[in-house]
């Protein structure tokens, strides 16, 4: 176990660092472009150096977790596929031929899958064990595990963290693998806002009209059946959520713990960063959104959250997909505020003048 005592987590877990912030601004601020110019991407590695506690924003070494899970509730057929693909696509990520693992080796980050609990144990080399059960009960009959199962998930994730944190990752990532998981995802909503199933279920990948009531109807029943607290996360993921879930909770909390910046992928992944900052409101500071997930009930999540994400790719694959693509969105910032002239540099007397001419109409 690493941390199942929540107050000593929060109470450990530091805020941001006001003068790295400071002095990357600065240094923003002095780079020979218009002022503000990058918008986001300023904003970006200004958060960052507050978060790792110095304005030399590098991020050498990049990882994304994905973590792999089974959900009870497909017996209830809310899914297009059954759950043997879920093994299926994690023995495809060690092997590193699934569409995370390519985008990641294009942003030079490392994929590390972790079986949290899929219907059976994997028999084939390259996974990370963390197998919590054979998959979750189905919520559609009682909960999807027991607080214990959920904790033990949590502490898993924050586990995940420590490592990534000892082995010298500087920033990381979330994806997950699990059939069924916008189901769970899509429950927990519905408990945390009181909105029926109908206002936030997508699809899914290619349900047809009459799967997609039944998912629904699916969904709705397991949220009465179940009756989680709305303001209590623990029970809201023991009841309603997955493996994958709890781990990604415990991930958001580790990173923040380690002071790592992490980033967001789509919707099952802002529902676990969300549920993390119900238990912490610092995990907030260390939160990056990566991309719009196409799943109706992200954008809820995201005014939850109340940050935006980056991008807007019509995607919703999963795996973590949007990440590697932030990873080279924050790359590409830092390289412009580590190599690129300032305007004392590059103009001399002239450009310092300028400089300081600037800064007394921004004083005014």
């Amino acid at each position: 176990m690493t941390f199942l005592n929540f107050s000593e987590l929060h109470s450990n877990m530091p805020g941001p660092d006001l003068k790295a912030a400071a002095a990357a601004k600065a240094r923003w601020d002095g780079i020979a472009k218009p002022l503000g110019s990058l918008g986001l991407l300023e904003d970006a590695i200004i958060k960052i150096a507050g978060l790792t506690g110095t304005p030399d924003v590098l991020l050498p070494k990049r990882a994304v977790l994905v973590l792999c899970a089974d959900n009870g509730v497909v017996r209830e057929g809310v899914t297009q596929t059954d759950q043997g693909v879920t093994m299926l696509v994690a023995e495809n990520l060690t092997k590193k031929q699934t569409s995370v693992c390519r985008m990641a080796a294009v942003a030079g980050a490392d994929v590390i899958p972790v079986d949290m609990g899929m219907a059976r144990r994997p028999s084939f080399p390259g996974m990370l064990d963390r197998h919590i059960s054979d998959g979750t009960g189905n919520i559609a009959c009682g909960p999807a595990m027991s607080h214990e199962e959920a904790l033990q998930a949590i502490d898993a994730g924050i586990g995940l963290m420590s490592n990534c944190k000892v082995n010298g990752y500087s920033i990381v990532a979330t994806g997950e693998m699990g059939i069924g998981n916008t189901t769970t995802t899509t429950a927990i909503l519905s408990a945390l806002t009181g909105l029926p199933a109908k206002e936030i279920t997508g699809a899914g990948a290619g349900l047809t009209p009459q799967a997609h009531a039944n998912k629904v109807a699916v969904i709705d029943a397991a949220v009465k059946k179940n009756a989680p607290y709305s303001s209590a996360p623990l029970d809201l993921i023991a009841k309603l959520g997955g493996f994958d879930i709890a781990a990604m909770t415990g991930a958001f909390l580790g990173a923040a713990y380690h002071k790592l910046p992490i980033v967001v992928d789509g919707y099952i992944s802002i529902a676990s960063a969300y549920l993390a900052t119900m238990f912490n409101g610092k995990v907030k500071d260390y939160l990056f959104l990566s991309h719009v997930s196409e799943e109706p009930g992200y954008l809820q999540y995201m005014k939850l959250l109340g940050i935006e994400a980056s991008l807007n790719l019509n995607m919703r694959l999963g795996e973590g997909s949007g990440c590697p693509l932030m990873f080279d969105v924050i790359k590409s910032a830092c390289a412009v505020m580590n190599h690129m002239a300032t305007f004392e540099e590059a103009l001399g007397d002239a450009g310092a003048a300028y400089l300081s001419k600037r800064s007394d109409q921004s004083a005014e």
